[in-house]
């Protein structure tokens, strides 16, 4: 459905946005007056939020610009405290285990380090009141433009995120020849040893900054197309242009070994990009990010004009009558995978995945301190990666996994003995920090979090079957998870358990016969979730050891583990248990829903492994949903791929409703608490509308939650299924109409449409499941 117009005929008719696709554009027709109201756009290291206004604002980001260097905050006190916590809290007293941890194994300081702005960009054209305001972000070729009227002279402005070269690009054009005037400027607020700019080699504008122990140097080089071009020794001053372009990169200590080495770099990048030109950059910008974005294509259906308002508007309506605009999901669908591959790319040594707010912050002190939450929020980020074709995003993760595992094996030793294997808790910061964090009991002493994102390394394996990288990348990381459980783990009631733990980040009231009676307490032994991530983790090492004809102890005690780890237990209501008894919730409507991992994203309780285990977990989702669950935008994001799962596409879609009706900024970005940007709800959107079309962590099941009410009619392209399976699915009337999947790596294909109805493939009914080979196609459709 995409609309494949062309930039340049798009500008030429600044009133023409009715002809636009309201599913792949984020229209304004104002500036921006905030981080939040801008236009997002990055090549995965380097990022610009783009205000729009006449004097032009554009906070400036490299995702290496954090707050300070690695420190030991691990505590040396938790390893000798270890054995008396465990004996509290077998012996049922919950009060003074908790109250032990916070003392023996509480970081020093409590928080990591934190995501800074790089630098603000100042462009002032010195126009006073405009007409004709438009300001477009477009999510099919991760591009931003704006263009308005003033002293009757038609301006526009181009905003491009190179990744093939590895800087930003900006054009500015008048419509009539030498009515361009600009003063570009640098600035940053702290930290900045020098600034400096000249017109004797090249116009350029240099920073010099000392962030911490992250020292970077930011350069922006202008070029005119005719005009006159002064400095002024800070800033850069064109007057009497007809185009302006300007090309901005920004690098880091993180990456290099001195201020010659990231200087030489930088240098290198920006005289490429002069020397090739702007129409270059920007015409290899486009293939590299269309390619990759537009090998998905959705359609839930047409808003006629209530589409072609302006975003803001777009929402307010919404809110009054979400029928009207289907494509509004269709919007927010792809403009999270727009952000996920803005934020993360393999851009190669030290690649960084994207943080709590993917690449973007103008705020030294942001929110939760922009950086990576392990105990959900970093791994939602990345849900929507494989399933909407978008793989080269992962890489950067991986990066990072493999930088904390250095951090972690050190951290495991000095907190719990342990000499194979690394540990990692609820949050890690760009050096891989491996310590609790903060201080607190319901959230701290969680030493689960290597084991939820050796999970990404193993599902790569299974959309992809890349086996090299299985060889290579996965199971290292599989092997080292396992080797720190292995020391960890203790035997109780006959299992294998974690402990002290606690589930991320909710509360129980403590029992009369368990300490301080009607204490809210979170440190427990084997809470649901820790048991579910290990089933993963085991069944993980077990299933690529087979496939790399792994043998001896590395199988052997994966399956001795897996057999002593508990199943789901469930309580008094039907529900899974939280924790190893049914304790009273302290909050009924908790924002997490961390005992239902094993529903999504594992697969261990989904509908067809366990009807049982799906029931209760039903039973559970629903309850906290009734008891105020969802109450940011991630829980209920997170809620909406649950419910697929649960294959009910009916509460799939009517959580998507009240999300966007809720939760967007005005730039769509997501919210969390106090309406802060927090950029996880926007991909795992996107994820649960995928999930809602196509899951496969049992079989290829097609259509598996469609709401067939809202969305009778719509078709996706481009979707992966594991097995490295891309999936194209029409439907009609609320049932399939036609699929067809391509099987890119051969081997087995097992298929399952909507709830089972009997179909064909290729003309024949289906049986069972079909051996395929690389590049074939094979055509689904209903009896």
């Amino acid at each position: 459905m995409w609309v494949r117009a062309s930039l340049i005929a798009i500008l030429s008719v600044p009133t023409a946005y009715a002809q636009w696709d309201p599913s792949r554009y984020l229209y304004f027709n104002s500036a921006g007056n905030a981080l939040s109201s801008s236009l997002p756009i990055g090549n995965g290291r380097v990022a610009a939020a783009i205000y729009g206004s006449t004097t032009e604002k554009i906070s400036l980001n490299e995702n290496s610009v954090w707050s300070g260097a690695w420190q030991d905050r691990g505590n040396a006190n938790s390893k000798s405290a270890l054995s008396s916590i465990r004996q509290k809290l077998q012996s049922g007293d919950l009060t003074g285990a908790g109250s032990q941890v916070l003392d023996a194994m509480s970081g020093n300081p409590t928080s990591p380090k934190q995501y800074h702005p790089t630098v603000d960009m100042g462009i002032d054209f010195g126009h006073g009141s405009v007409t004709g305001y438009q300001r477009v972000l477009d999510t099919m070729q991760g591009t931003g433009w704006v263009t308005y009227t003033a002293g009757g002279v038609n301006y526009t402005r181009e905003f491009i995120a190179s990744y093939p070269a590895g800087v930003l690009a900006f054009r500015m054009t008048a419509g009539q020849a030498g009515k361009l005037n600009a003063k570009v400027s640098l600035s940053r607020s702290q930290g900045v040893q020098s600034q400096t700019s000249s017109t004797s080699n090249g116009n350029s504008i240099t920073l010099k900054v000392n962030s911490g122990s992250v020292s970077f140097t930011a350069e922006a080089r202008i070029l005119s197309d005719g005009g006159t071009v002064t400095s002024d020794g800070k800033a850069v001053s064109v007057s009497g242009a007809t185009t302006v372009d300007i090309f901005f990169n920004a690098e880091t200590s993180y990456r290099y070994s001195s201020q010659s080495a990231w200087e030489s770099e930088l240098k290198k990048k920006l005289d490429n990009a002069v020397k090739a030109g702007y129409p270059a950059v920007r015409t290899a910008a486009v293939t590299d990010a269309a390619g990759i974005l537009g090998r998905v294509d959705l359609d839930l259906g047409s808003s006629g004009s209530a589409g072609t308002q302006p975003v803001p508007t777009r929402l307010s309506n919404y809110k009054k009558n979400a029928n009207a605009d289907p494509e509004l999901v269709t919007l927010y669908f792809n403009y999270g995978r727009h952000l996920l591959l803005a934020s993360s790319r393999d851009t190669g040594d030290r690649s960084l995945p994207a943080n709590l707010q993917g690449i973007w912050n103008d705020n030294y002190s942001p929110p939760w301190q922009s950086k990576y939450t392990i105990n959900i929020n970093t791994e939602m980020n990345y849900w929507p990666a494989l399933t909407t074709n978008l793989a080269e995003t992962h890489k950067a993760l991986f990066d990072l996994v493999d930088i904390a595992r250095t951090r972690g094996a050190a951290m495991a030793q000095k907190m719990y003995g342990c000499n194979s294997g690394y540990v990692l808790h609820h949050n890690t910061d760009l050096w891989g920090d491996a310590a609790p964090v903060d201080k607190g009991t319901p959230y701290m002493m969680w030493p689960m979090g290597g084991a939820w994102l050796s999970q990404h390394l193993m599902e790569h394996y299974r959309f992809t079957q890349d086996k090299e990288f299985l060889q290579n990348r996965a199971w290292p990381v599989l092997k080292d998870t396992a080797d720190f459980f292995y020391c960890y783990l203790f035997l109780y009631d006959g299992n294998y358990v974690t402990g002290p733990s606690l589930s991320p980040e909710n509360t129980f009231v403590v029992p009369s016969n368990m300490k301080t009676s009607g204490k809210s307490e979170g440190i427990d032994i084997a809470p649901a979730m820790d048991d579910q991530l290990l089933w993963e983790l085991f069944t993980n090492v077990i299933e690529a050891a087979k496939v790399l004809g792994v043998s001896g102890t590395d199988v052997t005690k994966a399956q001795d583990y897996l057999s002593k780890i508990k199943d789901p237990q469930v309580g008094s209501k039907g529900q899974i248990l939280e924790w190893r008894n049914e304790y009273k919730e302290a909050e009924p409507g908790h924002r997490h829903m961390s005992p239902l991992f094993g529903l999504f994203p594992g697969s261990q309780m989904t509908p067809l492994k366990s009807k049982k285990w799906a029931d209760a977990s039903k039973v559970l989702v629903d309850g906290r949903m009734k008891a105020g669950s969802g109450s940011t935008g991630w829980s209920r994001v997170w809620v909406m791929n649950l419910y697929a799962r649960l294959l009910q596409g009916a509460t799939v879609w009517s959580n998507a409703v009240t999300f966007l009706q809720t939760y967007p900024l005005d730039n769509l970005w997501n919210s969390g608490e106090n309406r802060w940007f927090q950029i996880d709800g926007n991909f795992g959107f996107t994820s649960a509308i995928a999930e809602m079309l196509l899951q496969s962590h049992s079989v290829v099941h097609i259509l598996p939650a469609l709401p067939t009410s809202a969305v009778p009619k719509g078709s996706v392209k481009g979707l992966v299924a594991r097995g490295n399976f891309v999936v194209d699915v029409e439907w009609s009337g609320g049932s399939l109409t036609t699929a067809t999947v391509t099987s890119k790596s051969g081997g087995q294909l097992a298929l399952r449409v909507e709830n089972g109805a009997s179909f064909k493939v290729d003309g024949k009914v289906y049986s069972g499941p079909i051996d395929t080979t690389a590049g074939g196609k094979y055509v689904i459709s209903k009896t």
